[in-house]
């Protein structure tokens, strides 16, 4: 969510009245987020986010456009596309561009057992939601990115940072490859739910999960990946990458609330810990070495997930069953 492609208020502007959004008031960059470019908008009907994709192919867009208005039908608090009709994915500044509805509550920098218990829970109820989403599309970086990624990454890093990125993406093969990889449960899976894709509202019960944001990363997964990521933010020590029992307990409860292991997933958790852990490490490494320009980018530091996944080889957790 950088800002890379300038848009003019004239712009935006037309493409809102032309998809019946009323007459824009106010036009804002979003500065956090490193993919694509962002902007709230103010119209007279209400406000949106505006978004402009800058790597994703055209062809890919549809997909998270109609995944997105999928759950938002099924009662779920994610952002809602407009259009008109079908037509989700419009042009704007020469790129393809988005609008979707803004959702209410705040994201959480510090989450306790209560939060990681109402994203478990909402995470539960999208992956039940998304089973009755029949369109397929693989996620934009899965292995194949990995195996793609690592060499361009490779001259950048010391001996030992090279060697765990070999070793760990070898194990992550055999995984996939292995019967019990494969026959792990599939869906739509968010793919990059960390704390600043979630909103949070206060209720006299406590912390109310109130939306997810930015399904740019989705594609048709591994759930038990999704959990994984999941896990791997809402629910460590960020100082060290280690996982703290008590929080992760919560997450996994409540998501198990809304589906329940598929026989094999709770043995192979670690491992899905392990391949989170190097998918964000290594998009943060390309991010961090191989950057692009933009006018409010802040790459992050690559070195957190690379204490996560050392933590989730040498000291492999205790999960619920």
């Amino acid at each position: 969510m950088a800002v890379y492609t300038a848009v003019s208020p004239e712009e935006a502007g037309a493409l809102l009245l032309r998809i019946g959004l009323g007459r824009l008031e106010r036009l804002e960059g979003i500065r956090s987020g490193i993919e694509n470019t962002n902007y709230f908008v103010w119209t007279d009907r209400g406000e949106w986010v505006l978004t402009l994709f800058e790597r994703l192919p055209r062809e890919r867009l549809p997909w998270f456009m109609q995944l997105m208005r999928h759950l938002a039908d099924a009662g779920l608090p994610v952002p809602h596309p407009q259009g008109e009709g079908d037509a989700l994915v419009h042009t704007l500044a020469g790129k393809p561009a988005a609008v979707v509805t803004r959702l209410r509550g705040v994201p959480v920098t510090a989450p306790d057992e209560r939060h990681c218990a109402g994203i478990g829970a909402l995470l539960g109820r999208l992956h039940v939601a998304g089973a009755g989403f029949g369109p397929q599309q693989d996620p934009e970086r899965g292995l194949p990115w990995w195996e793609s990624t690592m060499p361009k990454v490779l001259p950048h890093l010391a001996s030992p940072q090279a060697a765990l990125l070999r070793e760990e993406l070898a194990f992550q093969r055999g995984v996939a490859g292995s019967p019990q990889g494969r026959a792990l449960p599939r869906g739509p899976v968010h793919g990059d739910l960390f704390r600043d894709n979630a909103m949070f509202e206060d209720t006299p019960g406590g912390p109310r999960a109130s939306g997810v944001l930015d399904f740019y990363f989705a594609g048709t997964d591994s759930l038990l990946f999704d959990v994984a990521v999941c896990l791997n933010d809402w629910c460590i020590d960020d100082a060290t990458g280690a996982l703290d029992p008590a929080r992760a307990s919560a997450l996994l409860e409540a998501y198990l609330a809304q589906r329940p292991w598929a026989p094999g997933e709770r043995a192979l958790l670690p491992a899905m810990l392990r391949a989170a852990a190097l998918r964000f490490w290594l998009s943060r490494l390309a991010d961090w070495h191989l950057p692009r320009q933009a006018e409010l980018l802040v790459p992050k530091d690559p070195v957190h997930f690379e204490h996560v996944l050392r933590q989730r080889v040498d000291n492999p957790p205790s999960l619920p069953a």
